[in-house]
């Protein structure tokens, strides 16, 4: 019975192996292949072709040196402030996150309610890269442990410029509506390589909730929430 567990262990073991190679053979090859779509992706046209049997979509690869330097910082200096020194993770703010999770779990014992294992907030540009290339919108502990390996994959085999470039490439900015040129081209019918810093600044804004943001790009909230990333943007390094 110990031996049978213990070769059982050793299976476990070598497909969890298997799987982080495979994980590590495809980033590899992210430096000379774009990739064409994510995880994320996928599954929001799957979601799409679902609720209305067709799959609106815009997207357009374009080169890191075709995408605004002004949209390149707004991004850093709203999403990750520290991407050009980490290394894919920033320890401390996943500190602060596990904190915020454990008085949420302490509140929920309070109230007699069951409190789900997740770990929230605390993701740099690298993680939600690895979360929408490769992973599920779940939010387990065992995801975001997955997160965390291929967040540092992804810094070791990639530069950080390569990194960005897939990032502002396939991020969502709303309803089938993927990456910096989609992006530009929609909100504000110009290309990705022309945008302004408070055009930049204002799709920079809508990156936490786009599909909530496309509603009102113009409300005031936007408008106020840009003007404090642009204060930002002068202090950003890019890779």
């Amino acid at each position: 019975m110990k031996r049978h567990a213990l070769r059982l262990l050793g299976l476990l073991a070598l497909s969890l192996l298997a799987l982080q190679l495979g994980f590590a053979l495809r980033i590899a090859a992210m430096n000379v292949i774009d990739p064409q779509t994510t995880s994320f992706q996928r599954s929001e046209a799957w979601r799409l072709l679902s609720e209305t049997q067709r799959i609106p979509w815009s997207q357009q690869w374009v080169p890191y040196a075709a995408i605004s330097p002004h949209l390149k910082r707004a991004v850093i200096a709203s999403e990750d402030a520290g991407f050009a020194e980490h290394s894919g993770v920033e320890w401390d703010a996943i500190e602060k996150a596990w904190e915020k999770n454990q008085r949420a779990e302490a509140s929920a014992a309070q109230r007699a309610r069951p409190a789900p294992a997740k770990v929230v907030g605390g993701s740099t540009i690298t993680q939600q890269l690895a979360k929408n290339l490769f992973l599920s919108g779940e939010r387990t502990v065992l995801r975001k442990a997955q997160e965390f390996i291929l967040a540092l994959m992804l810094e070791a085999l990639l530069s950080k410029q390569r990194i960005l470039e897939i990032y502002l490439n396939n991020v969502e900015w709303g309803e089938g509506l993927f990456g910096a040129q989609a992006a530009a081209r929609h909100y504000f019918r110009k290309d990705a390589t022309k945008l302004g810093p408070d055009e930049a600044a204002r799709l920079a804004v809508m990156l936490p909730a786009p599909k909530r943001f496309e509603k009102r790009p113009g409300s005031a909230y936007v408008a106020a929430r840009a003007a404090t990333i642009m204060a930002r943007m002068g202090a950003v390094e890019l890779p």
